[in-house]
């Protein structure tokens, strides 16, 4: 149903925890992810972006969580409905359209690196 969601994950460490997002769409049998260390603003410069595994479809419903084996905590921040808008099929380069609050508008990733803006 191309759905997509934003996480915070917080992965703890020894003594203190570092911050990431995951960026998840909906890919039919499961979720392409990719991770990045700060949100993309809107109409501003490229962030670095980077392809994680797939993920399981049941992150698209979780609110929060609490990873096993100590590896952290994940909170759902934004999510909504994605289109596709990508020319091709090119597994460098992905155009979706995002209807959620902190990401709306066009989301293009290229290689690794992502950018948010109001053009589509």
């Amino acid at each position: 149903m191309n759905k997509w969601v934003l996480l915070e994950h917080k992965v703890y460490s020894a003594n203190s925890f570092d911050i990431h997002y995951d960026f998840l769409v909906e890919n039919g049998i499961d979720c392409l992810t990719w991770k990045f260390l700060k949100l993309p603003l809107l109409n501003k410069a490229s962030i670095e972006i980077s392809k994680q595994p797939n993920h399981r479809l049941v992150w698209l419903s979780r609110i929060e969580h609490e990873l096993s084996d100590n590896r952290g905590f994940v909170k759902r921040i934004d999510h909504g409905i994605f289109k596709n808008v990508s020319d091709k099929f090119d597994p460098e380069f992905y155009r979706f359209i995002l209807d959620g609050e902190l990401l709306c508008g066009l989301f293009e990733i290229s290689g690794n690196s992502c950018r948010l803006s109001k053009n589509y």
